[in-house]
């Protein structure tokens, strides 16, 4: 896999990105994007919720060596809505993905994240600032390991918080479940879907992950 080119970008790049992203949040990407199953409709990824992830950028700048692109998901939406979204730094340009969260989240499966946990043996999503690492082939086939860059997800790698596909992430779920199924606590994509991730998000990369509840 040819990994994409990064981009170095500065602390006043990164609020200008942001800007940037508010005017063309809303816009679906073609191409590409529109071969990838989990992207439906039209992308949105809320201000506050951007905002906290550019700061997680430029806090963590030292650990982010390409910053082209920037996942961020936001748990406060349900496993049903498109919520892990790849925003291109330099253009404000938005995907976004089902992602599935952790059965420790949201342990009677209601399909929305109830709790973060950065324990070992919790089964649940972590909040904060994640590094994407090495590429692997394990349980899940296809995975890329990831280190938490903040106190909330410490114990990532220890926890083997990983990004992999599976099967009770994709699309189809929604139509039979109304939500999607939970993972361990991994940031999991449905398997048609993780070729494009594992691209986007390549070594170095940031992902943020976060709760923030609506005024």
């Amino acid at each position: 896999m040819t990994d994409l080119i990064d981009t170095p970008v500065s602390r006043r790049g990164l609020l200008s990105a942001g800007m940037s992203a508010g005017l063309v949040g809303g816009m679906a990407m073609m191409g590409t994007g529109e071969a990838v199953a989990g992207i439906i409709g039209r992308p949105t990824l809320r201000p506050e919720v951007r905002t906290r992830a550019l700061a997680a950028m430029s806090r963590h700048i030292g650990k982010i060596k390409c910053r082209d692109v920037i996942g961020i998901c936001d748990f406060d939406e349900a496993s049903s809505t498109p919520r892990f979204h790849l925003l291109d730094v330099t253009s404000g340009k938005l995907e976004s993905l089902l992602v599935a969260h952790g059965r420790g989240s949201d342990p009677a499966h209601t399909g929305w994240l109830k709790q973060f946990s950065n324990a070992p043996g919790s089964a649940a999503s972590s909040q904060g600032a994640f590094v994407t690492a090495e590429e692997y082939s394990g349980n899940h086939g296809r995975s890329r390991r990831i280190d938490g860059l903040d106190p909330t997800n410490s114990n990532a790698r220890a926890r083997a918080v990983v990004i992999h596909g599976a099967w009770y992430a994709e699309k189809q779920m929604i139509a039979q479940h109304g939500k999607l199924g939970r993972s361990e606590g991994c940031f999991a994509f449905g398997a048609s879907d993780l070729s494009y991730v594992m691209q986007r998000l390549g070594p170095g990369r940031l992902i943020y992950a976060d709760k923030v509840d609506r005024a």
